[in-house]
């Protein structure tokens, strides 16, 4: 009897063990099982809320379009180590998203405004297959950037996002401008020019879930993107966005409140 008691402890113990094992934190970061996958899911959606109910799905990103600034203020996307090609495509003319109810911006309004077409979902980021890379071509998913820092940082940015999808396998982001009130326009339709912009990257791949986040003065910039590590609270705060509400509550409050980015490696 006392050899089947000594049992019976043992096994309560290791059932205890996987159960904290699964369900608390390992180090800064949480470890979310019911999230993890030894399959990349190319699928895998935690669409951020719209703040003007104005949501835009595409086959290759989604995005929550706003009229008033006449862009995007979010878009948002899959993106798994196999998506990462060097293919070249004849790069395409720029077009009107037809999806968009409000009609988006049309490119005529950066014609000698001083501004590149800044993509939110850049087109590095789809060279999988020819009709990705050219929906990224689509008027909802530019901002108006200046050269300096769309050739220049946030392409860094881009260039490093691609890095930590092959390192993670898997990764999810989501990229807009920061729209408020009172910022500088171009063209007839009056296109917001963002004075900052964001970006933030969800990995959800095992053994750990963990997110990091860049907000980006809209300014040339020589400094390390570390730099530019927030919290994606402080985003929340500046765009009214809720980014990963379909979270459990508990899980997304340790992920907005860091801004620690230990767990990237930024060389």
């Amino acid at each position: 009897m006392r050899n089947k008691s000594i049992y019976t402890i043992i096994a309560a113990l290791f059932v205890i063990g996987f159960y904290l094992y699964d369900h608390f934190a390992v180090g800064e970061y949480l470890v979310v099982n019911d999230l993890d996958s030894t399959e990349i899911d190319e699928n895998f959606d935690f669409l951020p809320t719209s703040t003007t109910g104005q949501l835009v799905k595409h086959p290759f990103y989604s995005l929550s379009y706003n009229e008033t600034y006449e862009q995007a203020e979010w878009v948002a996307y899959n993106l798994t180590s196999k998506q990462i090609t060097s293919t070249k495509f004849k790069r395409p003319y720029f077009q009107k998203d037809k999806k968009v109810k409000t009609k988006s911006a049309h490119y005529k309004n950066y014609k000698n405004s001083g501004y590149d077409k800044g993509h939110l979902c850049p087109a590095g980021d789809r060279k999988f297959s020819k009709e990705a890379h050219d929906a990224t071509f689509l008027m909802s998913n530019v901002s108006p950037q200046e050269h300096q820092f769309n050739a220049g940082i946030w392409n860094r940015l881009e260039q490093k996002t691609r890095f930590w999808t092959t390192k993670y396998k898997g990764i999810y982001v989501i990229t807009g401008g920061i729209l408020k009130p009172n910022l500088p326009t171009i063209g007839t339709e009056k296109v917001a020019v963002p004075d900052a912009f964001y970006k933030i990257i969800l990995d959800y791949t095992q053994p750990e879930i963990k997110a990091i986040a860049f907000l980006i003065p809209h300014l040339e910039s020589n400094k390390a993107l570390y730099s530019f590590v927030t919290s994606i609270d402080t985003i929340e705060n500046l765009t009214n966005i809720d980014f990963f509400s379909a979270l459990p509550d508990d899980i997304e409050d340790k992920l907005e409140s860091s801004s620690s980015y230990k767990q990237w490696s930024f060389r």
